[in-house]
């Protein structure tokens, strides 16, 4: 598989590509249409913030599984549209955290001090030491505006510089705040009491301009702002009249509006603010680490492992992934069982998890028997990514039940139902050994290891049946790797299961269904 990176990528992350297999391209400044034109012989592209990656290009993109950022934002990919043709979009949200959050004290630090201005002075050959006085950041109040990953690291330094620090965000707990020792309040809070504000929000259409005008006039006089998160989150107009006016004391700025700002840009140069390039994630340690995050991403997802970071895929955390991540994979094998055992213009797919693993969201359980249930029967590429979308755009009620008692003879099991009208077939699962099993069909018990290709056969228990099928087999070449038999009762209906070193052909299941008491016969592929 071939592997384009279109923005700087640190080596090591190349190097773990190269030795994972993969043909790895580095092309960087690439054109909008130079990018089009290549694009379709690529199975992944790996980007930073320089390349666009716009509906375009995913649309030309006929062979894409995966877009990696080595970085946070994902501002340059469009990730609807990434969505639409199911290819995942991952980002490495971790890597560059330590930097980002040091570069934010920095910037406060510098601020607080008038440091990037009496270092020129300096230089000038001047010595001006009143010009510089500046302020002690020791018991003032820090006033975080969102608590992510990064805000929560400038907490923790924060307060061993000795400051107060207050927090607005929505979408945390205040316990969880509590335990970085931040107090969680409002909005209003934190601007009217905060000495110096740093920003940490994604840039959407909700908070851009988020520091506007009115938001300034809310701050404290004389209050410093700091900006490593996304330039638009400030209206830069805004700010250089509240600057203007002395309202703001100072701004610290990483990110801007329009990178690089134009020439003519006002707030350059400005005397009471910093600016810095963009360079807040920029040390070796989070080059290398966003690096590797993104190129580990990757190739999973080009071996269909579930993606840690993906963006439009479900979000498992860590401790979940690693037990459900087995059920994907017998998830997915349940669904192209489904395909092969019944077809049928399926009208509502049900996913009951039964066991210790109900305690978990089966989202991405769902999704992948979906991926096994329609790929190959839509025209769309499906996968855990836009699984669910194009169920839905074709009517398919979607359902999930949970039971968290388990079955006597399995601790975790999984079971897919599909139903048309009046129609239905199930199937059960579970994962022994590490290895997907098929454990009942039809309500009936049959275990056996779900990887192969196999012969089932519904007849009446009565003998001579299994040793039937068997010569009838072996007339025809066919040679038998292991049976299994379930039964609902003796002389009942039964099931068997043959797993054959060959397919067996479709024009031999009448011959099987003319054996007596034989009634049904399907040949399956997983």
């Amino acid at each position: 598989m071939r592997v384009l990176v279109s923005d700087p990528l640190a080596e090591r992350g190349l190097k773990i590509l190269r030795e994972a297999g993969l043909q790895v391209d580095v092309r960087t400044g690439l054109s909008a249409d130079e990018l089009i034109a290549i694009i379709p012989e690529y199975d992944a592209l790996i980007v930073r913030s320089g390349t666009r990656v716009t509906a375009e290009v995913i649309e030309a993109a006929r062979n894409l599984k995966v877009i990696a950022r080595a970085g946070v934002g994902l501002d340059n990919i469009d990730v609807e549209a990434a969505t639409q043709h199911g290819v995942i979009v991952a980002n490495a949200p971790t890597g560059n955290v330590a930097a980002a959050a040091e570069h934010a004290v920095g910037l406060l630090l510098a601020l607080a001090r008038h440091i990037p201005a009496a270092h020129i002075s300096v230089t000038r050959g001047e010595w001006n030491r009143k010009a510089f006085i500046g302020v002690e950041v020791c018991n003032k109040t820090l006033g975080l505006i969102g608590l992510g990953r990064v805000a929560s690291q400038v907490a923790r330094r924060a307060l061993g510089l000795g400051m107060t620090v207050l927090a607005y965000d929505p979408y945390v707990s205040a316990e969880y705040a509590s335990n970085l020792g931040v107090e969680l309040t409002s909005l209003e809070r934190v601007l009217g009491e905060s000495d110096f504000i740093s920003l940490h929000l994604p840039l959407n259409e909700k908070t851009r301009h988020f520091m506007n005008a009115a938001r300034l006039a809310q701050c404290k006089a004389g209050a410093r702002i700091i900006n490593t998160a996304r330039g638009g989150v400030i209206d830069e107009a805004a700010l250089l009249a509240a600057l203007e006016s002395g309202h703001i004391a100072g701004a610290a700025l990483d990110v801007f509006e329009q990178e690089p700002p134009p020439r003519q840009w006002p707030l350059r140069g400005h005397p009471r603010v910093i600016t810095t390039p963009h360079i807040g994630g920029s040390t070796s340690e989070a080059q290398d680490q966003v690096a590797i995050d993104a190129v580990t991403q990757v190739i999973d997802a080009l071996a269909e492992r579930p993606v840690r970071h993906a963006v439009n895929a479900p979000l498992i955390p860590p401790r979940e992934m690693e037990a459900l991540a087995p059920f994907v994979q017998l998830a997915e094998i349940m669904g192209r069982y489904l395909t092969q055992f019944q077809p049928m213009n399926i009208e509502q797919v049900e996913l009951t998890v039964h066991g210790p693993i109900a305690e978990y969201d089966p989202t991405i359980l769902q999704a992948a028997a979906l991926r096994g249930l329609l790929a190959g029967v839509v025209e769309e590429r499906v996968n855990v990514v836009n699984a669910k979308l194009i169920a839905r755009r074709r009517g398919i009620i979607l359902v999930e039940k949970r039971q968290r008692h388990h079955y006597e003879r399995y601790e975790n099991m999984v079971t897919l139902r599909v139903q048309s009208g009046e129609r239905s077939s199930s199937v059960r699962g579970s994962v022994l050994g590490g290895e997907p099993y098929i454990v009942a069909i039809e309500e009936l018990w049959v275990e056996f290891l779900a990887r192969g290709n196999f012969l089932l056969s519904w007849h009446t228990d009565r003998p001579g049946i299994i040793g039937a099928i068997g010569t009838l087999l072996g007339e025809h070449d066919i040679n038998i790797a292991f049976m299994h038999v379930g039964r609902r009762s003796p002389r009942g209906e039964a099931i068997m299961v043959l797993l054959t070193d060959e397919p067996v052909p479709r024009e031999l299941l009448p011959e099987i269904n003319k054996i007596v008491a034989t009634y049904r016969a399907r040949t399956i592929s997983l």
